[in-house]
């Protein structure tokens, strides 16, 4: 009699020999954007790309390559890195394949503070649109042609990126109004074909409120 596991198949195991296949076929595919191999990482292949040669990478990677997960974008701050030279932020992408474990790597982009940007991937990745909203409001990277590049965990009003390695980790901020989210949640609903019948009033804490682990300037 057939059961239910009988179809159960054995988990896919990355074996050395496969992520090393799959890291020199990565990089041939790359090559054509300017990929250098980074240091060495035992998680995966990373390699750098320009920032204007991203949007492409990345296109190649998820068409070409395969890999349809994109597991998180991470900001970096070099500041203070004992023997580093370079521009001092980075952004690095992680991507792996759900079905092909052998299949992971990540892509690192070297940003100048004194132009801090890079080319949103948020329409190839939908989870971009929020990973990058984080580093856009952890370290204050810009990322061009985002659709709502807006802060995500820190309040509207908050003054500075807290990530970055100059920013005194005991500051304390006055934020002076609500963050008020019912027009976001609105225009969403509104583009799905719902109709707003009533708004709901803001509802403004007192001043006491808002001190209780606060400091006004």
């Amino acid at each position: 009699m057939a059961t239910s596991l009988d179809n159960v198949k054995e988990p896919i195991v990355a074996t050395p020999e496969a992520r090393q296949a799959f890291e020199e076929a990565a990089l041939k595919a790359l090559e054509k954007f300017g990929a250098v191999r980074s240091e060495k990482n035992p998680w995966g292949l990373t390699v750098v790309v320009d920032r204007c040669n991203l949007h492409a990478t990345v296109l190649a990677i998820r068409d070409e390559l395969g890999l349809d997960m994109l597991m998180d974008v991470v900001g970096i701050d070099y500041l203070g890195f004992k023997d580093y030279v370079g521009p001092r932020f980075a952004v690095e992408y992680v991507f792996k394949s759900v079905y092909e474990p052998a299949k992971r790597m990540m892509v690192k982009v070297l940003v100048e503070e004194a132009d801090l940007k890079v080319p949103t991937i948020s329409d190839l990745y939908a989870i971009a649109n929020w990973q990058e909203r984080e580093v856009y409001d952890q370290y204050g990277v810009i990322f061009e042609g985002h659709p709502d590049l807006r802060r995500i965990l820190n309040h509207v009003e908050f003054v500075g990126h807290p990530l970055r390695k100059d920013y005194p980790a005991h500051r304390r901020q006055w934020l002076s109004t609500n963050d008020y989210l019912y027009p976001t949640l609105e225009k969403r609903l509104e583009s799905k074909g719902y109709r707003i019948l009533e708004r709901p009033e803001e509802i403004n804490p007192s001043e006491e409120e808002y001190l209780q682990g606060s400091i006004k300037k």
